[in-house]
């Protein structure tokens, strides 16, 4: 009876703890950077990230337009490795508030406008470029309303050329609202991730934590006309009376050459009881959310049941087989094989070296290694540890988690190779052809988008510098891992076949149509898991919209493993079944084949719903980051396809006997 009275006194323990715990410790938030809290009048300073356009994919320099810039000169933002890929380039900006003070200021009169300045000010107004502004953390909100239905931006337009107009005006006054929520250190304990580092504020800082709380940004552009002359007699930050957007043309400021244009700004703080871990909330509810849901939960219900079906299917038809086969005594069994055809006939040949088998060990690797990225990230960002609040943070953990997974790739591909080759000579080569394989095509294809966005002078271009970094990240962490684990691999145990294979292979019969056609066909359904949330991930990465469902995601992510293996599977054993032992490559295709498909939707998607998309440069940016995103889907599926055939078909021929 000790036992049970010291496992109760550690529940007991357990609980207590738990109970102090939840007593310090109020709420708790993960994603994002930190809390900050602000007094009244403390300074707060807005920053400005790269220009964008859903028109052209070109990101540019806020400061390559003639804007004012700050007292002190232009400081860039730390930025971490994703937002320099993802061509985000965060500068300082003249705007600042003080906070809970209302005010109307003055900034800057530029000098007259060069023939240069209105050709590039009217480029990017009608390209429909957008200013993005952040403070704390929080990109800038917009609001208007089309066609009766009110719709949200984030970031305001450069300029705005009205209907049946030539003209172009340019937004030169902004009324920015800041919603605040007043906190007084209630004892909320806030763990944060984001750019600023790791901070946490608990019980003991609650005084000093006390105060203001920014929960919320908005801004309303206008494009009003000053005298130039006399804004020129102001100074940066000097007040102005408060002035609301003129309707009249006449009244706004137009985009001309020798024209002087003043910007000026409005600041007004409101209340609000929205909670700082709950800011977020209101860029993710989007429009179309309700669709989003609706559609991912009906192409949820259709897969389960497709994949229900196919999988009792199967697993009916295989069982039978196994369980007459195995009935039968040797005499039988030989008259059988005399007799019948089916997969039982190629016994000896299953197991045959495929073709270009290093080829296929190398791109199982690759596979290996990009599907353990994708699993891992996900999980990560379903369960909240990589928020819209830190830019560039996902594109980051992928790529530290592809160059730390090079052990893995490195270890599949090098014990598949033996495996196939019954020795481990060769495994070296075989190693840094999996190190160079996908890395090398990507690497490629950015080279030659980078030459097009340099010539464009875009920020999206990578610098000279960042390629240094990738390219050691490659050779120093990515190179010597997959070594790694390419040697474990040859100290593994060699995956035994459960049959002999014969010195002369064995013909194949005549086909009434192609075995690609089949193939090919395969990978509709593991596309039918994807099509809907691939739209979700394409407008989030092209259409500047939030994408926060990971949660539905990791479900989609799943269900496509379960479907990709069952539909490898079941081709497989109806190629098996014809006598068609040349399975390899065709279980790699079956699942794989599902990228081809995810290729024509993103052309289909560039066709129908990014018809704003103007310019070759633009398609030709978006085709090469889409055949990147294929390949990527290919090895994976393909991975998943071959690893499960494999496996099923060394379990099928080890349940047969062999005399």
């Amino acid at each position: 009876m000790a036992l049970p009275s010291i496992f109760k006194r550690k529940y007991w323990a357990a609980f207590v703890y738990l109970v102090l715990v939840s007593n310090i410790c109020n709420g708790f938030y993960l994603p994002g950077t930190y809390m900050h809290t602000y007094t009244t009048g403390e300074v707060l300073y807005v920053k400005v990230n790269s220009l964008t356009s859903i028109e052209t994919e070109l990101p540019f320099s806020y400061y390559s337009l003639p804007y004012c810039p700050p007292q002190g000169g232009i400081k860039k933002s730390a930025e971490n490795l994703g937002e320099l890929l993802l061509g985000d380039q965060i500068d300082n900006s003249p705007y600042r508030f003080k906070m809970s003070v209302n005010e109307s200021l003055y900034l800057c009169t530029t000098p007259p406008l060069s023939e240069h300045e209105v050709k590039l000010l009217k480029q990017r107004t009608r390209d429909l470029y957008q200013v993005n502004v952040i403070l704390d953390n929080l990109p800038a909100l917009r609001y208007a309303t089309q066609n009766g239905v009110r719709i949200q931006w984030t970031g305001f337009p450069v300029g705005y050329t009205p209907l049946g107009s030539e003209n172009d005006y340019i937004i030169n006054h902004l009324k920015f609202k800041v919603f605040i929520h007043e906190y007084e250190g209630a004892g909320v304990q806030i763990i944060g991730t984001g750019e600023e580092g790791m901070g946490v504020i608990s019980e003991a800082d609650k005084k000093k934590a006390s105060g203001y709380e920014i929960v919320g940004f908005e801004v309303i552009p206008c494009s009003i006309k000053y005298d130039p002359d006399k804004m020129e007699k102001l100074h940066m930050y000097d007040s102005i009376e408060p002035t609301s957007c003129p309707s009249e043309l006449d009244k706004a400021q137009i985009i001309r050459q020798q024209e002087r244009v003043s910007f000026t700004y409005e600041v007004e703080f409101e209340k609000s009881n929205t909670r700082w871990p709950s800011r977020w909330d209101a860029y993710l509810k989007m429009e179309g959310a309700r669709v989003h849901w609706f559609s991912i939960l009906n192409s949820l219900m259709v897969i389960f049941f497709l994949a229900g079906i196919v999988f009792v299917i199967f697993l009916r038809t295989v069982r039978r087989d196994l369980t007459r086969y195995e009935e039968l005594d040797k005499e039988t069994q030989a008259q059988m094989n005399e007799e019948l055809s089916g997969w039982k006939l190629v016994v000896g040949d299953v197991f045959r070296e495929p073709n270009h088998s290093k080829l296929l060990s190398v791109m199982v690797g690759d596979g290996v290694q990009i599907l353990g990225m994708a699993v891992v990230t996900i999980v990560f960002a379903a369960f909240g540890f990589m928020s819209p609040a830190s830019r560039g943070m996902l594109l980051t953990g992928m790529i530290l988690l592809y160059l730390f997974l090079g052990i893995a790739a490195g270890y599949a591909g090098v014990r598949l190779w033996r495996t196939i080759k019954g020795t481990s000579e060769g495994w070296r080569s075989v190693s840094w052809s999996i190190a160079c394989f996908f890395p090398g095509i990507v690497f490629v294809i950015l080279t030659a988008l980078n030459f097009i966005l340099w010539g464009s002078n875009s920020t999206g271009a990578i610098p000279i510098s960042l390629y240094f970094v990738l390219l050691s990240l490659w050779f120093c962490i990515s190179v010597p891992l997959t070594l790694l684990g390419g040697f474990l691999g040859t100290r593994a145990e060699p995956i035994q076949y459960p049959v002999r294979t014969n010195q002369i292979p064995r013909e194949i019969p005549a086909r009434k149509y192609p075995s690609w056609l089949l193939v090919l066909g395969a990978g509709t359904l593991p596309f039918g898991t994807l099509f809907i949330e691939l739209f979700f991930i394409l407008s989030s990465i092209w259409l500047g919209r939030f994408y926060y469902v990971f949660g539905f995601l990791l479900i989609v992510l799943l269900l496509l493993v379960v479907v990709c293996a069952e539909v490898s599977v079941v081709l497989t054993y109806m190629h098996l079944c014809v006598e068609d032992w040349m399975w390899w490559w065709k279980a790699f295709y079956a699942s794989g084949s599902v990228a081809l498909y995810v290729f024509l939707y993103s052309i289909n998607y560039l066709v129908f719903d990014l018809k704003s998309l103007s310019g070759p440069v633009s398609a030709i940016l978006y085709l090469g980051y889409s055949l990147i995103m294929a390949i990527a889907v290919m090895l994976a599926t393909g991975t998943i396809g071959f690893l499960t055939s494999f496996y099923f078909v060394h379990y099928l021929f080890s349940s047969v006997k062999i005399d």
